[in-house]
């Protein structure tokens, strides 16, 4: 069965790099242009795994993980954070909030692919 991964994020080129990267690998990507977004993409069907930027319109990273994680699909959906910003104080809000991991773009297409399966498998 094709694994679900939500990508989250304000930039179409960080969407699209993550798209063709995960697409390529056999995943089925939906794409989210920020956490209110997301929310609703996430409400139309369930996802095996989520990807979200921190700096979005609307509702950013946190925010959404928030929110999400106050709904019943959201048990057991991995969320990692990509995010530019790596500094120790975002981290911890991010896992209080429900983060279960991180990665600081730019990322290489490897190590994305490689987080991903440690997510959800191949």
């Amino acid at each position: 069965m094709t694994k679900t991964i939500l990508a989250v994020d304000d930039s179409p080129s960080v969407r699209q790099m993550v798209r063709l990267t995960l697409t390529g690998a056999g995943y089925r990507v939906i794409e989210a242009v920020d956490g209110e977004d997301a929310l609703l993409k996430a409400s139309e069907g369930p996802v095996d795994a989520i990807l979200t930027d921190q700096n979005m319109p609307r509702l950013d990273g946190i925010g959404f993980i928030r929110r999400y994680r106050e709904t019943r699909a959201a048990l057991g959906v991995p969320i990692v954070f990509l995010s530019t910003e790596s500094h120790a104080e975002l981290k911890a809000q991010a896992k209080a909030a429900g983060a279960t991991g991180w990665m600081v773009k730019p990322f290489d297409q490897a190590q994305l692919l490689a987080v991903v399966r440690k997510m959800v498998g191949a």
